[in-house]
Formats: C-alpha cells, sequence, structure tokens
C-alpha cells in the first residue's frame, strides 16, 4: 500500500479504534509505525487480527483518503490533529492505560504550548450547579490563577461546573483546555458556542477532543471524553456532584491512573454533594476546606501573586489630564473586557456606545499603557498580570 504520513495514519487508526485506542497503540508498537499498520498484505492482517476481527476491512487505503481529505479540510478552520507519537502529545495522558491515538485540537497556539504545561488541574462538576458551588468554583479557580504558577485549568465545556471554571479561568488571565464529548467541529451545548470561540482564539488555551469530525453528543460518548480531562490533568478537583454524573466519572478515572482527587464537601441532605461527601468518606478525594489549604496540598502559594486592579491602575494613569467622561469610558472598557475576553474592537464599540473609530482609540491608548492586549484580528484581553 505505500508509506503514508503519520499524522494521516494515526487519524486513521483513531477513526477506526476509538473506542479500542489500546488495539491501534498495540499494532503501532508491534510494527514500529502507524503507516505499517497500513503495509500489512490481509494476511498480513488476517494472522494479527484475525479473519473474522470486524476492523479488518477498514485498514484500507480509502480510509487513509478520507482522513487526509478531513484533515486538509479541518485546517482551514484552525483545526489540526496531534497523533500519539509527536512530542507535544500530552505526556500525563501517556502515562495513563487507555490514552487516545490522537487529539483533535483548535487553538492559536503551536501544541507545546498548549499542551506542555504540567501543572494541569481538571475542575468538574455537576451541570446543576448550586449558588454554593459556583461561588466556590470561581474562588477555587481564582486562587489556584493567583498562586503565580500559570496552571492550566482542564474541563468539559458542559453547562454549570465546566463552564463556570472556563469562564472564570479567562477572566483571571490562564489558560484553559476544553475536552469535549463531540466532533472538533460541534460544539454542545450550542449556547457555549461563543465561550467556544474565546478558547480556541485565546493564547494557550484549545478545545479538544479525540471524536472525528461530525461526531454527535451521544451520552455513551462522554466517559470516553471523561478520561481525556483526567488523564491529562496532575490533579482533578470535584465542585458538586450526585452519586452518578460525570464529575463523578472524572474523578474516579483520575483517582485510577494514580492523581490527586479533591472535593467540595456539602450538606449531607444536599444532592448535588452526595457523591462529593461520598469520596471523601472513602478516602477517594481529600476534602477542599479553604483556597489556601488546597494551594498547599497543590504545592501553589495563593499569596505569591495578585492580579492587577486594572481599573485604579488607569484611574492614576489618566485621571489627572483626561475628562471625567471619557476616563469613565475607559474604566466602562476595562470592564467589559474583562467579562468578556477576546471580545473584538466592534463589539466593545457597540458595548460602549462608541463610533468604532472611537472604541479603537480608546482600546490603543490603553495597549499602549499595558493595560489592554489587542492580537492580529482585533480582540481584546487583559492583561492582568
Amino acid at each position: 500500500m505505500g508509506r503514508f504520513d503519520e499524522t494521516v495514519c494515526h487519524c486513521t487508526l483513531n477513526r477506526i479504534f476509538g473506542f479500542e485506542p489500546r488495539i491501534a497503540l498495540a499494532l503501532i508498537e508491534t510494527l514500529g509505525s502507524a503507516s505499517a499498520v497500513f503495509e500489512l498484505s490481509r494476511s498480513g492482517l488476517d494472522e494479527i487480527l484475525g479473519p473474522f476481527s470486524k476492523h479488518r476491512d477498514d485498514i484500507c487505503f480509502h480510509a487513509l483518503e478520507q482522513s487526509a481529505e478531513e484533515l486538509n479540510r479541518l485546517s482551514l478552520t484552525g483545526c489540526r490533529f496531534l497523533p500519539y507519537s509527536d512530542p507535544a502529545f500530552p505526556s500525563l495522558l501517556k502515562e495513563c492505560e487507555d490514552p487516545p491515538i490522537g487529539l483533535y485540537y483548535k487553538g492559536v497556539s503551536p501544541p507545546d504550548e498548549i499542551f506542555g504545561n504540567l501543572n494541569t488541574i481538571a475542575v468538574v462538576g455537576t451541570r446543576d450547579l448550586s449558588s454554593y458551588g459556583n461561588e466556590w468554583c470561581e474562588r477555587i479557580v481564582k486562587g489556584i490563577a493567583e498562586s503565580g504558577s500559570e496552571p492550566t485549568i482542564v474541563s468539559g465545556l458542559a453547562l454549570g461546573t465546566d463552564i463556570a471554571a472556563h469562564r472564570t479561568a479567562l477572566t483571571e488571565g490562564i489558560p484553559t483546555i476544553a475536552v469535549m464529548a463531540t466532533g472538533i467541529d460541534e460544539v454542545y451545548p450550542y449556547r457555549h458556542n461563543r465561550d467556544a470561540e474565546i478558547i480556541s482564539s485565546t493564547p494557550s488555551c484549545a478545545l479538544v477532543t479525540d471524536y472525528p469530525p461530525g461526531t454527535a453528543p451521544l451520552q455513551v460518548n462522554f466517559l470516553r471524553r471523561n478520561r481525556i480531562i483526567a488523564g491529562m490533568s496532575r490533579a482533578t478537583i470535584l465542585i458538586e456532584s450526585k452519586f452518578r454524573g460525570g464529575g463523578m466519572m472524572t474523578a474516579n478515572l483520575a483517582f485510577s491512573y494514580g492523581r490527586e482527587v479533591y472535593a467540595l464537601p456539602g450538606r449531607i441532605d444536599d444532592v448535588r454533594s452526595q457523591g462529593c461527601n461520598h469520596l471523601i468518606r472513602g478516602r477517594i478525594a481529600e476534602a477542599i476546606s479553604s483556597e489556601a489549604e488546597l494551594g498547599k496540598s497543590l504545592g501553589l502559594d495563593i499569596r505569591r501573586s495578585r492580579r492587577r486592579d486594572l481599573a485604579s491602575e488607569a484611574k492614576r494613569l489618566y485621571e489627572a489630564g483626561m475628562g471625567q467622561e471619557k476616563l469613565s469610558t475607559l474604566l466602562e472598557m476595562i470592564g467589559i473586557i474583562g467579562k468578556n475576553r477576546g471580545i473584538d474592537v466592534e463589539d466593545l464599540a457597540s458595548g460602549c456606545g462608541l463610533s468604532y473609530q472611537e472604541a479603537m482609540e480608546c482600546v490603543t491608548m490603553l495597549e499602549a499603557d499595558g493595560l489592554v492586549s489587542i492580537d492580529l484580528l482585533r480582540r481584546c484581553s487583559l492583561n492582568l498580570k
């Protein structure tokens, strides 16, 4: 069949053996490369997989062509496929017994910058997040962000805990990775489409999945997704969960991988805390008593670095030489950008009731004084550190 590009071959094997990655990885290890799998003759495949293997006929030239076309198409939308063999593949994930054959990802940074940070912490939990859970999710992520250790927050882009963790990480100026249970081309739930766009356009952040494009958000897909969240994270924090749920699955998977697990305790009569209390009682998870204690357990010093108070800095910079109306506009801009990291200048102008030119002049001033960053697509973010 001839030798083919390793990325295309890994991508094809991922489509064939996605739910059985250990088979594909064993084939690659035995034969020396992914392309060698496709060089096997029919009799060679029969000898390794058996003549009645359901995958035997899928290993063919046509499958490689489909993958090559898919990757070319995805590249036009900023998506890539990272094979297991690539040095940038998450090293913590490689330590697990069931890592994916490769990862589709969408981000503006190179893969070594996205996945090279070993200080990755998963924050997961129920979709039905209480006000108590939401408050502590934000407090925990803020505490982690203020440690000065530049961690990456990993979660699943779902309702409740996941999206609260992603949004807080973005607001606090630290990277976040959203691991999806769908194809890289389909955001679920759809209401998080804007959040997904911000994540994929923010440096060191990314959308990630091992599912091929076009994969729908079926319930059976979430366990496969959860093992990636747990596997690529050195620690997993469970905010709230019932006895059964995605967050509990992720926490138990993390424990099985030998990773640190933490859980937020809650009222014994609150169904949303029953899972957390169960893990703490079973000594699978360590109870979270405060941000400071959690920081110590994680080896972080949350007092080491505090994020900048940009509103106060702006007042000191501009109050003496600027009218109150324009100063108020600049402060309003800082507030809007803080709540909508990655907002473009056009939307920012609309939010402030300014023309595009007026907004651009203000943003340029803020950028020149180091308060705001603007990328090539005119998307704005605060310089919080």
